[in-house]
C-alpha cells in the first residue's frame, strides 16, 4: 500500500513527494505517467546523494529520451545521394554525384563543402589530381543569367534567383567557364533535374549546387578582392568503413556497462543505520528511481512528434543551442555520477568525508574534486565543438549521461517494455519512411540533420571516418542505446532478483540480441545505402529474445507482472 501523499498545496502545485520505506516517491499531479517503485525491497541501492537530487536528475534527463530521438536513425547517413524519380531526359540523364568542393582563400586552404551535379552538363573527375585547381569568379551579375567575360578559364560563382539553372549554366558555359557552383535559397542541396520544354543541353561544363550557408561562405570568402581558388571532385566511397566497429563496440559496452554499473561498481552493502535523530542523514541514503509504467508509451509517442513537427517547421539556431545546453547539464550530471562511482568504490572512506559550504550544505569531497573538473570538460566541448577532437569529449558526456539515465530510470517488467519499445519501434518507423508521402521528406532525417550554420547535433556518440576521403562521422542515436538499454538492465535485475545465472538468466541472452541488432543495422546500412532506423532492427532482437526465451522456458507470465 502507497502512503498517502500530503495535500496539494501553493507550495508544489506540480509534483508532491511521499515516502515509502527506503524509496523517495515522486508523484506528478499533473500526470500518472512516472511513478516510483511500489516494491521497496527490489530497488538497487545507487549513489548517495543530497534530499530529493536524485528524483530532480531523473526529472530533468528524462528528456532526453525524447530528444534522442532527434539523432540519426543508424550509424549515419549515406555519403551518395539518393536517386528519385526525377526525369530523365535525352542529355539530361546524369546520376547524381556528390562533390567534394575544396577552396584556398590566398592560398591557404579552408575546410571542404559538399555539393551535388546536376542531371545534364559534364560530370566532375573521381580524384584531386585529375581535378585541375582554378580561380573562382563572380559573374557580372551575382545570379549569372547573362553572359560574364570574366568567367572564361574559371569557375563561376552563382547564387539561385532570377532565371532557370539552365539558363544560368548556358550563360557561364558561353562565357567560357569550366565549371559552375551555384548557391541554394536554402539550406540543403536540391536536385538540378530538366522539364521536357527544356532544350540548350549540349554545354559540358560540370554544374554543382552548395547549400546556402556553404555558399554564403564561398562568397564571404570573396569579398575584399581575396583570390579564391577551387577545386571540384567526387570520390569513391571506401569500401569498408573502419569506423563502424568501434562505434558498435562503444554502443554495445555502454549498454552493458549501464545495465550492472548499480551492482557492480556501485556496490549493495548493507547499511548503516542514521545516528538517532539524524534524519537528513536518512534521507541522504535513500535512492530515488523513477519506474515507467506503460502509460509513458503513448505520452512518448504524442510529445516526441509534437516535437519533432516543430523543430522540422521551425528548424532554427536556437533550437540547436538548445539541444546543446541541455547536453551539456545532462553530460556534467552524468560525469560527476561516473567519477564519483568509480572514486568511492576504489576508496570507500573518500565518500563518507564531508565539508560544509555557506549556502550549499554538506558537500563530499569527491565532489568538490570531481565537478569542477567535469565542468571545465563540458565548457572546453561547448567552446570548441568544430575541433577535430571534439568527439571524444562529446562521447564521454554522453555515456555518461546515458549510464546515469539508466540508473535512475526503469522498466518494471516487459508489459512496460513492450508498450515503450513497440511505440519507440512504430514512431521511428513512421518518422524516417512514412512520413515523406506527408512531408515531401523525411521528418526525421530532415531535422536531425539540423541546419548548415548551427551547432551539429549533440544527442549522438560519433566516431571520426579517419580512412574515408568524406571524412566526417559515423553517428548512433542516444535513443538507440537509451530505449533496448531499458530492457538491457531490467533483465539484468530480474536474473539477480531470481537468483538465475549465465544459463538460465536472460541478461546475457538480451545483451547478445542487442549486438546482433546493431549489426544488423550496420548491414542494412550499407545494403540499402541510406540511413536507417536502427529500433527496426533492435527492438525484435531484444524484445522478441526475451519474449521467446520467456516463452519457452515458461517464465512468460512472471516477466510480463514482474516488479523489478
Amino acid at each position: 500500500m502507497h502512503a498517502r501523499p500530503p495535500a496539494h498545496t501553493d507550495d508544489a502545485p506540480a509534483q508532491v513527494r511521499y515516502r515509502q520505506g527506503r524509496t523517495t516517491c515522486v508523484r506528478a499531479t499533473a500526470s500518472p505517467v512516472l511513478r516510483a517503485p511500489v516494491n521497496p525491497a527490489m530497488a538497487v541501492a545507487s549513489p548517495r546523494r543530497g534530499r530529493g537530487r536524485g528524483g530532480a536528475v531523473a526529472l530533468l534527463l528524462l528528456p532526453v529520451l525524447l530528444l534522442a530521438c532527434r539523432a540519426p536513425a543508424a550509424a549515419g547517413f549515406n555519403t551518395e545521394f539518393e536517386e528519385d524519380k526525377s526525369p530523365k531526359l535525352p542529355r539530361c540523364d546524369n546520376p547524381f554525384q556528390k562533390v567534394k568542393v575544396m577552396y584556398w582563400v590566398d592560398g591557404e586552404q579552408m575546410s571542404a563543402l559538399i555539393g551535388m551535379t546536376a542531371r545534364f552538363g559534364g560530370m566532375v573527375p573521381d580524384t584531386a589530381a585529375a581535378a585541375p585547381k582554378l580561380p573562382a569568379v563572380i559573374p557580372s551579375s551575382k545570379t549569372g543569367c547573362q553572359k560574364s567575360p570574366q568567367l572564361a578559364g574559371n569557375i563561376a560563382v552563382t547564387e539561385r534567383g532570377e532565371c532557370t539553372y539552365l539558363e544560368k549554366a548556358n550563360a557561364a558555359a558561353s562565357s567560357g567557364a569550366k565549371a559552375m557552383v551555384m548557391a541554394n535559397d536554402i539550406d540543403d542541396v536540391g536536385k538540378m533535374v530538366c522539364s521536357k520544354n527544356d532544350t540548350a543541353l549540349d554545354f559540358k561544363i560540370p554544374v554543382v549546387i552548395v547549400s546556402r550557408s556553404n555558399g554564403l561562405k564561398i562568397f564571404e570568402a570573396m569579398d575584399g578582392a581575396k583570390k579564391v581558388e577551387m577545386q571540384l571532385f567526387s570520390p569513391n566511397k571506401a569500401a569498408f568503413d573502419a569506423a563502424i566497429p568501434f562505434l558498435w563496440l562503444m554502443a554495445v559496452s555502454t549498454t552493458a556497462c549501464a545495465a550492472v554499473w548499480t551492482a557492480v561498481v556501485v556496490g549493495e552493502e548493507e547499511k548503516k543505520a542514521p545516528p538517532e535523530g539524524d534524519q537528513e542523514a536518512a534521507k541522504t541514503e535513500e535512492p530515488e528511481i523513477v519506474e515507467l509504467q506503460a502509460e509513458t508509451a503513448f505520452v512518448f509517442v504524442i510529445v516526441s512528434s509534437c516535437v519533432l513537427l516543430f523543430l522540422f517547421f521551425f528548424n532554427s539556431i536556437w533550437s540547436a543551442w538548445l539541444m546543446v545546453g541541455l547536453f551539456c547539464l545532462g553530460g556534467l550530471q552524468g560525469l560527476h555520477f561516473l567519477a564519483s562511482t568509480l572514486i568511492v568504490r576504489a576508496c570507500k572512506k573518500c565518500g563518507d568525508t564531508k565539508i560544509k559550504l555557506p549556502a550549499v550544505g554538506n558537500v563530499t569531497a569527491v565532489t568538490l574534486v570531481v565537478l569542477p573538473i567535469a565542468l571545465f570538460i563540458v565548457i572546453m566541448w561547448a567552446t570548441h565543438q568544430t575541433s577535430p577532437f571534439a568527439w571524444v569529449g562529446q562521447n564521454l558526456m554522453g555515456i555518461g549521461m546515458m549510464i546515469l539515465v539508466l540508473q535512475i530510470v526503469q522498466m518494471p517488467n516487459i508489459k512496460v517494455a513492450s508498450a515503450l519499445l513497440i511505440s519507440a519501434f512504430l514512431y521511428d518507423i513512421f518518422w524516417v519512411f512514412i512520413s515523406p508521402l506527408i512531408f515531401k521528406k523525411s521528418v526525421m532525417i530532415t531535422v536531425a540533420k539540423g541546419t548548415d550554420n548551427g551547432p551539429s547535433l549533440p544527442m549522438v556518440l560519433k566516431m571520426p571516418k579517419e580512412f574515408d576521403v568524406w571524412n566526417g562521422y559515423d553517428m548512433i542515436g542516444f535513443g538507440d542505446i537509451l530505449f533496448p538499454g531499458l530492457l538491457v538492465a531490467f533483465s539484468f535485475r530480474f536474473d539477480r532478483s531470481h537468483g538465475k545465472g549465465v544459463g538460465n538468466g536472460y541478461f546475457p541472452y538480451v545483451m547478445i540480441g542487442y549486438a546482433v541488432g546493431l549489426s544488423c543495422t550496420y548491414v542494412g546500412l550499407y545494403l540499402m545505402k541510406s540511413g536507417q532506423p536502427a529500433l527496426l532492427y533492435l527492438v525484435p532482437c531484444t524484445l522478441g529474445t526475451i519474449a521467446a526465451l520467456g516463452a519457452q522456458r515458461g517464465e512468460l507470465s512472471q516477466l510480463w507482472n514482474a516488479k523489478a
